[in-house]
């Protein structure tokens, strides 16, 4: 059920139009993006990006994602070498965020970077978030709009049952058509590339622009989604489950059948969309154990077995 301090905004011009005067006015409103819901606050307040922490129960230790409404905007918050212009051209708008040096004169409020030379930037491809976007003359920094490691919402109800009367207004934009975080990766100074989230955009892919990635050479965070507890629905998860055992709640895939199945053609992209709907199910379920099917280890199967393993951890 919705809280009564929840204001749940139509994805129509008054609705945006309401949701920008908050947004100007340093409130908190989750935003529907392709991948997930967002919590977003103006990136250039720091009483905003305080606002964010404190509603989400978030690590300070943990950097937000930047979202822009232009290229124009994005490099004036970050330094953009010719490798990282390529890759921007090709993916946003698009569920991929790039790490790159945090520009001195960006004026982003310093717990957005966490006191990291870094900033994460990305540019949404959803029609409503890239509207609200254009409203605003500020970036919006918006991590995902839920409790600090569970799991994401992808429905404006997710918001609301999660956040409840700590975000100002949601705009309900729909389901979410990817439903998984955004691929990040870090491009460096000399040359190399890291992955630090799977997300949508495999590695592979990513690979044949860029070259081979190289290994994260420490464990310092800095981006979202390397915690390695995360996603986390509140009860024991059990991977690569072939049925159920006495009181699981089973997601199934493919040919293992579940209470909820991700896809039962196998489709890994659906399983994507439907991954964290399937885990507020089974959240919410009576049983107090969740089991998994197994899920491939190849394209976006690894962004879901990622979050799978943060989920079980």
């Amino acid at each position: 059920m919705t809280g009564p301090a929840t204001l749940i905004l139509p994805h129509d011009d008054a609705g945006i139009a309401r949701a920008a005067d908050a947004l100007r006015a340093g409130r908190l409103v989750a935003v529907p993006t392709e991948t997930v819901y967002g919590l977003a606050a103006r990136a250039d307040s720091d009483e905003s990006v305080a606002r964010i922490y404190r509603a989400k129960g978030r690590p300070d230790f943990n950097p937000l994602i930047v979202h822009v409404a232009s290229m124009e905007q994005a490099e004036r918050l970050a330094v953009f070498c010719d490798r990282a212009r390529a890759v921007a051209e090709m993916y946003w708008p698009g569920p991929l965020t790039l790490v790159l040096p945090l520009r001195a004169e960006a004026g982003v409020a310093p717990a957005v970077t966490a006191g990291l030379p870094t900033i994460a930037l990305r540019m949404p491809d959803h029609a409503v978030m890239r509207r609200l976007l254009t409203e605003l003359d500020f970036p919006l920094a918006a991590p995902s709009a839920n409790a600090s490691g569970g799991v994401s919402p992808t429905s404006a109800e997710h918001v609301a049952a999660s956040l409840g009367g700590a975000v100002d207004a949601v705009i309900d934009g729909g389901p979410c058509a990817r439903g998984l975080e955004s691929t990040i990766i870090a491009l460096r100074a000399d040359g190399t590339w890291q992955l630090l989230r799977p997300g949508p955009i495999p590695e592979s892919e990513l690979a044949v622009l860029l070259g081979p990635s190289s290994p994260l050479a420490d464990a310092r965070i800095e981006a979202p989604g390397q915690l390695a507890r995360h996603y986390s629905p509140g009860k024991p998860v059990r991977l690569d489950a072939i049925e159920a055992e006495e009181g699981e709640y089973l997601i199934g895939f493919g040919p293992v059948s579940g209470s909820c199945s991700l896809s039962e053609e196998g489709d890994l992209a659906l399983a994507a969309a439907r991954l964290y709907a399937c885990l507020h199910q089974a959240a919410a379920a009576e049983e107090q154990r969740i089991a998994v099917a197994p899920i491939p280890h190849h394209g976006i199967g690894t962004a879901i077995n990622d979050r799978l393993k943060r989920a079980a951890a």
